[in-house]
């Protein structure tokens, strides 16, 4: 832990544009799965896919940052419940920000859909066309980002709780304009 009030630009700028990409792509994938198909649906896929395939590589980047730059320690007036339960929430969200867009990945593959990045990069795909497999990745990478809705629902709702309860300036960690702990 540092002694640093709050994150540091590079991840407080990567966590604003990793929830901005899970917002829209949750948003997008939501509205777009019912649709008829048509032109409209099919580049909606490919919106959807390229913000999957860019969260994926923020995850990966924000990943590498936090375990080579320290966080903030939070107030020591907070219960260490509390503590291990933002760690437990932390961690299970940087894992589904990882497992949801592989689960994407491996769901086109397996339906013979390519992923071209930005319309420019093919992506490869993980797996060989199988309906079946393709079919239960649907309801996996749906039930994932249900899972991940209910996660940011309960992180968003702690921070507030934070703010505005607590007023222990938990929530000035991330957000720049906000004045950050006092330990």
């Amino acid at each position: 832990m540092s002694d640093a009030a709050r994150y540091n630009p590079v991840a407080i700028s990567l966590h604003w544009l990793i929830a901005l990409l899970i917002f829209a792509g949750w948003g997008l994938g939501f509205y777009m799965s019912d649709l008829p198909l048509s032109p409209a649906k099919l580049r909606y896929y490919s919106w959807h896919k390229w913000m999957g395939v860019t969260t994926f590589i923020l995850a990966v980047l924000r990943a590498g940052w936090l375990a080579t730059h320290s966080a903030p320690r939070l107030p020591r007036a907070i219960p260490p419940w509390q503590t291990r339960t933002a760690r437990a929430t932390h961690f299970v969200l940087y894992l589904l920000m990882l497992v949801i867009p592989l689960s994407g990945w491996l769901m086109s593959s397996a339906k013979g859909v390519p992923t071209v990045y930005f319309g420019v990069l093919p992506i490869p795909d993980l797996i060989a066309k199988d309906k079946a497999i393709g079919d239960l990745l649907a309801v996996v990478h749906r039930s994932l980002a249900f899972g991940l809705a209910a996660l940011v629902g309960l992180h968003v709702a702690a921070a507030i709780k934070h703010q505005l309860m607590d007023r222990d300036g938990v929530m000035g960690r991330m957000v720049p304009f906000l004045a950050p702990p006092r330990n």
